[in-house]
């Protein structure tokens, strides 16, 4: 089986040559809209491509308004800023992540509490975290949800879209009603794609995209805070804009502020590539039913969109039998120079958050050790 899967790749994108995991489409007006920037001179953070951006994003996902950022960590950090967390706050988020989602917490005072994942999604499971809470937390006479052994409150809730799959929104915010906790999605994974017909990104009170070079749209670096509420996005944009108070030339900034504006240049970019998304989508869900068919009835499992939502398959992933097949499948296909990859080391086996409190979590060191990444670009007409 091994040995039919380069030459399946190949066929899929017609090409001997090096094949990426994942490398960006530019077939619209991404060019157009980049010149018309560097025309205008305002290529930094002030600029219509910006604004429109922004509004484009909105118009997409449904969302009260939507904040565009330098980079995903910066959106992450803003909503998590907004959702109320503080210094020494604890966190649940899921130790099968990209390290983005515990940088940002780690950067403002905050510890992860990691919580095993889902079969259903690879993402957050909403049992475990039920369990965790039951046994490590309480509410307080203040209504806040305290972790018992250290006292520490927890704050919000994080779960991440593993590959662009959505995790199971619904009972999670049940959970957060119930522990008086905030909903924050890492939707960086996730453009595109939807829970019981609903945008990622816009279940909880904020999302946070990015649009990273090896993301289904790309500005080059760059992120966007989602916000349900449009007051609150309003607050959020003035964060990321160094707080300051809007006037003719006069500099004052009523608060500590961020400068994690979106330069104009990269957000001509992302409209460009927004204007291709419905295409991208269509071209990827067609590689993924390519990839489940060719592993139908092998040993290796296809990871499949969960039944209550549609996704973008942003990057295709099989489940191998054994950490052994892994090992000999990356081997074989990344020295036949077609590009594979292990999911991430998980983040309590990172010195960094090591001591993080957590629960059980055999369904994340059973993925760890088993899953592959495949090429994932969209092979366009």
């Amino acid at each position: 089986m091994l040995n039919s899967i380069i030459p399946f790749i190949r066929s899929v994108y017609s090409t001997d040559d090096f094949i990426p995991l994942h490398a960006p489409v530019f077939e619209g007006n991404e060019h157009e809209y980049v010149s018309r920037a560097i025309k205008s001179t305002f290529v930094s953070s002030v600029g219509k491509y910006v604004d429109q951006f922004e509004k484009q994003m909105e118009a997409l996902t449904g969302t009260g308004k939507a904040v565009a950022t330098v980079n995903g960590t910066a959106a992450l950090h803003t909503a998590l800023v907004m959702a109320g967390v503080r210094c020494g706050d604890f966190v649940i988020t899921q130790a099968l992540t990209f390290v983005a989602t515990c940088n940002a917490l780690h950067h403002m005072g905050a510890t992860p509490i990691f919580v095993d994942v889902s079969k259903v999604s690879l993402g957050l499971c909403p049992i475990a975290t039920e369990a965790y809470l039951d046994e490590n937390a309480h509410i307080d006479g203040d209504g806040q949800c305290i972790h018992t052994e250290t006292g520490r409150r927890i704050q919000a809730i994080v779960p991440m879209h593993t590959f662009g799959h959505p995790v199971q929104l619904g009972e999670l915010d049940a959970i957060c009603e119930k522990w008086n906790l905030v909903l924050v999605e890492d939707a960086a994974e996730s453009l595109g794609s939807y829970y019981e017909g609903q945008h990622t990104g816009t279940i909880g009170e904020y999302g946070a995209v990015s649009f990273n070079g090896n993301k289904i749209v790309t500005t080059g670096g760059g992120g966007v805070v989602l916000c349900n509420q449009y007051e609150n996005g309003v607050r959020a944009k003035h964060l990321t804009t160094t707080a300051k108070k809007p006037h003719p030339y006069e500099f004052f900034h009523d608060e500590p502020g961020f400068n994690y504006r979106m330069p104009n240049l990269n957000a001509a970019l992302g409209c460009g590539q927004l204007e291709k998304l419905a295409e991208f989508l269509e071209s990827k869900r067609r590689l993924a039913l390519c990839y489940q068919d060719f592993f139908e009835g092998t040993e290796f499992e296809f990871v499949k969109e969960p039944p209550y939502a549609k996704s973008n398959y942003w990057l295709n992933a099989i489940i191998c039998p054994s950490k052994d097949v892994r090992d000999r499948l990356l081997q074989v296909t990344n020295s036949a120079s077609v590009m594979t990859r292990p999911v991430w080391t998980l983040m309590h086996r990172l010195p960094a958050f090591s001591s993080s409190p957590r629960g059980p979590l055999c369904n994340s060191e059973s993925f760890e050790s088993r899953i592959v990444n495949l090429p994932s670009s969209p092979p366009m007409d």
